[in-house]
């Protein structure tokens, strides 16, 4: 029996989002899939949104980044039909998240946003969790859209500088 490429494409992605303890961004499953060659963006972009369309997976989208998680309905699917992924598929998605688990966690758990505040300026919001648990949030009130952005960015690369100073002032 032949089975459909794209149904293996959203097995790949629902199995992806099981083997997880936290969200995996766009990029992250982009950069699987097409590393490993399996389908182009086109495809791959086409099926995220039949998974998101058939609520198989949710996504939460913060500062151009879309984040997706595996809803309880996609569970249920990937259990009755996760036995059509290869061996081989599978070999290759788990040494990928062993490979990448830190790297991939990282990304996923460290977030920035900002928007435009009712007081006037924008509001940056930096978090940075661990197993959807806050270590650290925090709210700054800028002047400008710039220095929001600024802000965000400066979180991404800075993160772990920001909040180890953090502990060594407070405690």
């Amino acid at each position: 029996m032949t089975q459909d490429p794209l149904t293996l494409y959203k097995l790949i992605i629902l199995y992806m989002l099981d083997r997880v303890d936290f969200k995996l961004t766009s990029a992250q499953i982009s950069s699987f899939i097409l590393e490993k060659e399996y389908t182009n963006y086109m495809t791959l972009q086409q099926v995220l949104s039949d998974l998101l369309d058939t609520e198989l997976i949710k996504a939460d989208t913060l500062r151009n980044r879309t984040y997706y998680a595996i809803t309880e309905e996609g569970q249920n699917t990937l259990s009755y039909f996760g036995n059509r992924i290869s061996d081989a598929i599978i070999n290759d998605i788990n040494t990928f998240l062993k490979e990448k688990n830190l790297e991939l966690k990282n990304e996923a758990s460290i977030t920035a946003n900002y928007d435009r505040a009712v007081t006037g300026g924008y509001d940056a919001e930096l978090t940075a969790k661990e197993k959807d648990i806050e270590l650290v949030k925090i709210k700054l009130n800028v002047p400008t859209e710039e220095m929001a952005e600024t802000l965000c960015d400066s979180w991404y690369n800075k993160n772990q500088q920001i909040y180890k100073y953090l502990m060594q002032e407070l405690f």
